[in-house]
């Protein structure tokens, strides 16, 4: 049986490729140096913002070279959780109660995906979001007190609306939005409140 000291040292092997359980490990560990005041605001930002982006632990150790702690992030030993929902012309949709996982990624050619996250179980505090819009709609419901950041989703000729762009309520997660809208549509919202009210996706 191979044990967790059979993962490569990724001090010695920095080209080796990091995962999102590593990438969310960085992000962590900036965010508690912030909190400790080691790193200002807008230098915590610059920082989350290249780990996001880091393709190797090479990458990711410089961020935290400067900081108090072990040198290098530590490849996750669980394996990583998706959920892949793709369609070329049909519809799909993801709603009810179901277990949200780290990392989801949608895929719409000319179809329809609706995702709806007010019934989900969720144990995390960032979900990825990774969306593929062609000329499709992907329509996200998050609940009230959640937050998405759409920052670094790619717009072509498509159209992206964010309504649940508020800072996240205490203990609630972020949906981090990346990938690209290339003629499709991507809307973002919280429940509609009106009674009797229903919606059109």
């Amino acid at each position: 049986m191979t044990g967790m000291t059979d993962a490569p040292d990724p001090r010695s092997r920095p080209e080796l490729r990091a995962g999102h359980a590593d990438r969310d490990a960085v992000v962590e560990r900036l965010r508690e140096a912030a909190g400790d005041g080691r790193i200002d605001l807008e230098e915590l930002e610059e920082r989350i913002e290249r780990a996001l982006s880091a393709r190797t632990y090479g990458e990711l150790a410089v961020l935290t070279a400067d900081l108090p702690g072990p040198e290098a992030p530590v490849p996750s030993a669980e394996p990583e959780e998706e959920l892949v929902l793709r369609t070329v012309a049909g519809e799909i949709r993801q709603d009810g109660h179901w277990v949200v996982p780290r990392r989801i990624v949608a895929k719409s050619g000319m179809g329809h995906i609706r995702i709806d996250f007010t019934q989900a179980e969720c144990r995390h505090r960032e979900v990825w979001l990774e969306v593929d819009a062609g000329i499709g709609e992907i329509r996200v419901v998050v609940p009230e007190g959640w937050s998405a950041r759409t920052h670094d989703l790619s717009v072509g000729f498509g159209t992206v609306r964010n309504r649940a762009s508020a800072p996240p309520a205490p203990g609630m997660p972020v949906l981090r939005i990346t990938g690209s809208s290339k003629a499709g549509t991507v809307v973002v919202r919280h429940p509609f409140r009106w009674p009797g009210r229903r919606s059109r996706d």
